[in-house]
């Protein structure tokens, strides 16, 4: 008789359990959603289940969910394109509503359906799809592939800034196709709608361009690679590098405009260019032949402000702005050496030539040059805050890195602005106060609870200056970063944490509850074979 009882509670606590809603608040989801409720039972996913919409245009919004569910689950869903009557199915109903923003979405579900609201030619339903994915995942605690059972919500949903990227360093060490596309998957998952690619450096030079076949051929590859720290100055001697064809670059774009990700490309001028001269020597002040870098750091070689090296950059962005459909090039213009150009004779008949002040103005009128030439194409240029020095370019967008000042001073003066300081967004610093038990990192520490707490507006702009402010990205920066395993640990589950600065409003987060959160997130990590620290899975 006690053994019958026991099994009896037993049976009913497991029932239970599967039963009873959870909080709101408890539901793996990552970014949070902005508004959510629980409402009466439960929607069940199951093989049978039908993919619905009558609009021609979100069969890939579908054809992508379906992937994912045959990569987390063995199966595919039917895809049909008449209106449900009757049956299991999630509908996506494109909207013509106003109110409804290209990237905001609502979910309501009953047991018998998900319909998933947005605009119809918007990103909305990739991201409400993207939701319903984690809600598979965190929520699937019986391993019952084949059947899920998902609590019926009513989300409405929209993101707080338009910018919300992330960047990847393929120069100091360069990372295959397939892992960009993995990467742009992870973004994909967490709303992200930004992908910084950063394809040139003194260290290697990642791009095909046809005109200049020097670049992929010497600039491409480096004669060794520093080794462990930068003040060991220790090096092998292994040739290293790679670079990508433009056609894997238009495969590669493809697949993130699929995923309603933009691509913004980084093409680093007028400093960090020692891989191209060392292809193309005369694009430097002095004309000598220099190797591609071995080490990190910041190297005197840059391209002279003479008319031949605006044109071959000129060439090279046309390429580039062919191969990249999206608003933004981002030229750099980050720490630029002014020695060459003080002792460059060609140099200094340009500032005597354009009236200008000093070198700091000659760096003004080389990036105001370039960013002329850019606007012809139908396209704007955005720099590291540096090129705020000397006066900024008139219709440049800044990233501010040094801090947020530099995102102030441009947002004061009008300009749009992504806030990307090294303090909390440098990925590449270490993540844990223990760093014997880290990889070695370039040095700094930014903790995921100091990435969650970061506020990209900040308290110096009014009101005004602050619809400036496009939004923010996080930098993972690879000269100690040797291989894909470790991009994707230095940069989850800090990203996750971006993720939700970038999405919910401030008053909607909670870090104990994100924790919460990330913890039955991480299952789907877990399922896409992705790497991340473990640092938040340990109870302090």
């Amino acid at each position: 008789m006690k053994k019958r009882l026991s099994k009896f509670i037993l049976n009913f606590l497991i029932l239970s359990a599967l039963n009873f809603p959870a909080q709101e608040n408890q539901l793996p989801l990552v970014p949070l959603p902005n508004s959510i409720k629980i409402t009466e039972g439960f929607f069940v996913l199951t093989p049978q289940t039908k993919l619905v919409s009558s609009d021609a245009g979100l069969v890939n919004d579908l054809l992508l969910f379906n992937s994912r569910i045959k990569q987390l689950f063995g199966y595919t869903l039917s895809i049909e394109s008449t209106d449900p009557v009757s049956g299991n199915f999630v509908f996506l109903n494109a909207s013509n509503l106003t109110g409804i923003t290209n990237e905001s979405y609502e979910i309501s579900c009953t047991e018998k359906s998900m319909i998933i609201t947005a605009a119809k030619n918007g990103s909305g339903f990739m991201y409400g799809l993207q939701t319903l994915i984690q809600l598979m995942v965190g929520q699937n605690t019986t391993n019952n592939k084949e059947f899920i059972k998902i609590p019926c919500v009513k989300i409405s949903d929209e993101p707080r800034f338009k910018w919300r990227g992330m960047h990847l360093d393929v120069c100091r060490h360069f990372f295959s196709k397939d892992f960009v596309k993995k990467y742009i998957d992870v973004l994909s998952l967490y709303k992200f709608n930004t992908f910084h690619w950063h394809l040139t450096e003194d260290q290697g030079w990642r791009v095909e361009i046809k005109k200049y076949p020097r670049l992929s051929q010497f600039g491409a590859w480096r004669n060794g690679t520093m080794i462990g720290k930068y003040s060991d100055q220790k090096f092998d001697t292994i040739k290293y590098g790679g670079f990508y064809t433009q056609e894997e670059i238009k495969e590669v774009v493809a697949y993130a405009t699929e995923r309603h990700i933009t691509i913004v490309p980084e093409i680093e001028m007028p400093g960090h260019s020692v891989a191209a001269i060392s292809a193309y020597p005369y694009l430097s002040c002095n004309g000598k032949q220099i190797d591609v870098a071995k080490a990190w750091g910041v190297f005197n070689e840059v391209y002279c402000t003479k008319d031949s090296t605006f044109e071959f950059l000129q060439n090279v962005l046309t390429e580039v702005m062919e191969l990249f459909p999206g608003k933004y090039i981002h030229i750099g213009g980050d720490e630029c050496p002014k020695e060459s150009w003080k002792k460059c004779k060609n140099c200094q008949d340009m500032i005597k030539k354009e009236g200008l002040k000093d070198e700091h103005e000659l760096q003004s009128y080389f990036i105001s040059r370039i960013e002329k030439f850019v606007n012809s194409k139908g396209k704007q240029i955005i720099g590291w805050d540096e090129i705020l020095e000397g006066g900024l370019a008139p219709n440049a967008a800044v990233m501010s890195w040094r801090g947020t000042q530099g995102g102030i001073a441009a947002a004061k003066q009008k300009h749009f602005v992504v806030m990307s300081p090294g303090k909390p967004c440098y990925f590449d610093h270490y993540q844990s106060e223990d760093r014997t038990k880290e990889p070695l990192a370039i040095g700094g520490y930014n903790p995921l609870d100091s990435v969650y707490a970061y506020d990209p507006l900040p308290k110096e702009l009014n009101a005004v200056e602050k619809d400036y402010v496009m939004g923010a990205q996080a930098n993972v920066w690879t000269e100690y970063i040797l291989n894909e395993k470790q991009v994707e640990y230095m940069a989850l589950p800090r990203l996750s944490a971006l993720a939700e600065v970038l999405w919910t409003k401030p008053e909607n987060k909670n870090y104990p509850n994100f924790i919460t959160r990330l913890k039955q997130n991480s299952k789907l990590l877990d399922a896409m074979n992705v790497n991340y620290a473990k640092h938040f899975l340990i109870k302090k």
